[in-house]
């Protein structure tokens, strides 16, 4: 601020004399200097040149909140100006004045900085659904600390979010997320030893955990497990694991015959919730694996009939007669395809549309063998897929026909009759579903018992036969039902538990495992399942406001909102430091929204660092505030 003067006639002496005007420069959006005037001030005869100064300067420093480099005691005449201006000035309003709260928060904009920002979209979607789901008290009740508790659920959000081995999993905890800034466990004590340990303790109370995520899904959503699922898989490890009773080498699902396995088997409803789990010896059959669920089922799921789903390979007589005895009902793929069968008098045919746009065929059947209820389905894809299979197996069995001719009129190739045969027999135990409709002859010499010819052709009839079977399964229940579509809509929901083995297998990286002992190898696919049941409810909430994005793209979408320490220094020169989260974007908002999760983590978090005042005998020290 500065005073600017017009000569003007005084009305009193009738002289010339200075008018004063305070006023203040300022940039205008042009950014040309333009000035304002504050205050009229007028006449001014008793002060001279030198006071004038000290007014205007003191005036600025006040406005500034700046320590006064004059003693105004000295001087009365600049006093009572200074008091007199300063008192007009804050009653105009014509400056923004702040008081002394205001000011110590106003912070120099040169001095600004950005920190220590870590993702904490998604972390914030998977602790929010722990929360739903109430595990923390569930830990509690069986016997965790508090602390283990919070590191529980650390463990469990990082691996929905970010599924890696515990020494990874520990440097992005360190140096990419806020998950513990959620969870309140301290990030410096986090080690892949703390976890190892955890993951160990979680597995413990497998049961307990699953049996409360089973009946607490159900509340929340209000499901009702009238339909349940079960299958097996399989992941592989990697190294020998030579004192291993899991590690068995078996048939991978991935094609690693070189690798040992470990059995994944559970148990899901219809909704895509895990009911119960279990880990298997890598090399047992699919079929030896259900006695021992099916005494689960009872425990984890509602109370009173439900219908059990299988795939073929665990539809045994044995099993379907164990489902049945514990009074459950079952739907499966019949494990061979029937032959004597009659279509079911007074059934109409349906067609249907699947949801790739495809027309099936729906007959009922019956057959003598028993009184089950058997659904032929004609499936134009699988027709299609049998038709190129048949093809290629064809080439093949060809190809090798032709070796064994060739052999027949070449140098040293193989011409005695019986080694032909046996030649051609191998073939045909290679190729067992084409052979039969081929016609081999085989021409010899009695004399020599060698060959001399060979020739093959189709059987027109038994290949015809094969084609019209091409694209036909039969579904297997002891329902009883009236409508074929019924059976058909129930078999279908056993893509729900293919869902998650993909889920588990490539969003939450459950292949391959890298763990030596069969605890941790048992630890590390439980800390998956959780995490699962994670994913699961979010999906599940979001699918039903037509949201049908996998985990992965839900994490990329979380990951856009960060948490972010802002610091600068106020006209104090003490640091204030905040901590805040940035505003989702519109996706993340929408999914906020549908999931009932507040847009902002936490609150802002600010402190005050203060100058530091350094002394001779001592180590300058920084005096923390914290403040809401």
């Amino acid at each position: 601020m500065y005073f600017k003067f017009s000569l003007r006639k005084h009305p009193d002496s009738g002289r010339l004399s200075g008018y004063y005007r305070l006023v203040e420069s300022y940039r205008n959006a042009d950014n040309r200097v333009c000035h304002r005037t504050i205050l009229n001030i007028g006449f001014m005869e008793d002060a001279a040149p030198e006071q004038l100064n000290k007014i205007q300067k003191h005036l600025t420093e006040k406005y500034e909140h700046k320590a006064s480099f004059f003693d105004l005691e000295e001087d009365p005449i600049v006093r009572r100006y200074v008091e007199d201006f300063w008192s007009r000035i804050v009653s105009s309003k014509k400056l923004d004045i702040k008081s002394e709260q205001q000011l110590s928060r106003m912070v120099d904009m040169d001095t600004i900085q950005h920190s220590n920002a870590r993702e904490i979209g998604a972390e914030n979607i998977a602790f929010q659904t722990w929360e739903k789901l109430q595990l923390t008290p569930l830990l509690l009740s069986a016997g965790f600390s508090a602390e283990d508790a919070s590191l529980a659920a650390t463990q469990v959000v990082s691996r929905a979010v970010y599924p890696a081995s515990e020494l990874k999993t520990v440097r992005w905890i360190k140096e990419n997320s806020a998950v513990c800034e959620l969870t309140g466990y301290d990030m410096d004590k986090i080690t892949k030893d703390k976890l190892y340990k955890s993951a160990l303790e979680l597995y413990k109370v497998k049961d307990s955990l699953e049996k409360h995520l089973s009946k607490r899904t159900n509340e929340l959503f209000d499901l009702q497990d009238k339909i349940i699922l079960y299958d097996l898989t399989n992941t592989y490890f990697e190294g020998e694991k030579p004192n291993s009773k899991l590690a068995q080498y078996g048939r991978s699902k991935e094609k690693r015959k070189d690798a040992k396995l470990v059995v994944l088997a559970l148990v899901v409803n219809v909704e895509g919730f895990i009911k119960y789990s279990s880990i298997l010896e890598g090399n047992i059959a699919d079929c030896n694996t259900l006695a021992a669920m099916i005494e689960k089922l009872s425990v984890h799921t509602c109370t009173g009939p439900a219908v059990v789903v299988l795939d073929a390979g665990i539809a045994t007589e044995e099993n379907l007669h164990l489902i049945q005895s514990k009074g459950y009902s079952y739907l499966c793929v019949s494990r061979t395809k029937l032959k004597d069968y009659s279509y079911v008098p007074d059934r109409l045919t349906t067609l249907l549309e699947t949801k790739s746009k495809q027309n099936i065929r729906l007959r009922a059947v019956s057959t003598e063998k028993n009184t089950d209820y058997y659904l032929e389905v004609k499936s134009p894809s699988k027709e299609k897929k049998e038709e190129g299979m048949k093809l290629q197996f064809e080439q093949r069995f060809e190809q090798e026909l032709q070796k064994i001719q060739h052999a027949l009129n070449s140098k040293g190739g193989v011409k005695k009759t019986d080694k032909v045969h046996q030649r051609i027999g191998r073939a045909k135990e290679k190729y067992p579903s084409v052979q039969y409709y081929y016609e081999i002859t085989v021409e010899s010499d009695p004399k020599t018992e060698q060959a001399t010819a060979m020739s093959w052709k189709k059987n027109p009839e038994r290949e015809q036969a094969k084609a019209d079977n091409l694209g036909i399964y039969f579904l297997r229940t002891n329902l009883n039902v009236q409508e074929e579509y019924i059976i058909w809509n129930i078999y279908n929901t056993i893509r729900e538990i293919e869902n998650a083995f993909r889920t588990l297998k490539t969003d939450l990286d459950l292949r391959p495992i890298y763990h030596k002992n069969d605890d941790a190898t048992m630890a590390h696919l439980h800390l998956g399942i959780l995490a699962y049941w994670i994913v699961n409810t979010v999906r599940y909430q979001l699918k039903q406001k037509g949201i049908k994005s996998c985990w992965g793209e839900i994490v990329r979408i979380g990951n856009t909102q960060k948490a972010i320490t802002t610091s600068g220094k106020n006209t104090y020169d003490k640091v204030i430091t905040t901590r805040k989260c940035t505003v989702p974007n519109k996706n993340l908002k929408e999914i906020y929204d549908i999931l009932q999760t507040k847009y902002q983590p936490f609150t802002k978090r600010k402190s005050v660092v203060h100058k530091l005042e350094l002394k001779k005998t001592e180590i300058p020290k920084l005096q923390l505030l914290t403040g809401g």
